[in-house]
């Protein structure tokens, strides 16, 4: 092998190992799009309960103020 070669194959298994490691990263940091549940049933889940939500709005206020 000449010396151009040796430096190539190098060159190409160091930017092989980069990318492997990449994609392993990036894999990590991300989630598989069907393990969450859907929009709606998360926005119905967190904003939309009934013990969260205060309908009375005197409630609101301070035991101070009433």
């Amino acid at each position: 092998m000449t010396n151009k070669k040796k430096i190539f194959a190098a060159a190409s298994i160091v930017f092989f190992v980069l990318l492997i490691y990449a994609s392993y990263d990036i894999s990590r940091r991300t989630t598989f799009p069907g393990s969450k549940s859907q929009l709606k049933e998360r926005i119905n889940e967190e904003y939309l309960r009934d013990e969260k939500r205060k309908t009375d709005s005197a409630e609101l206020l301070p035991d101070t103020i009433k």
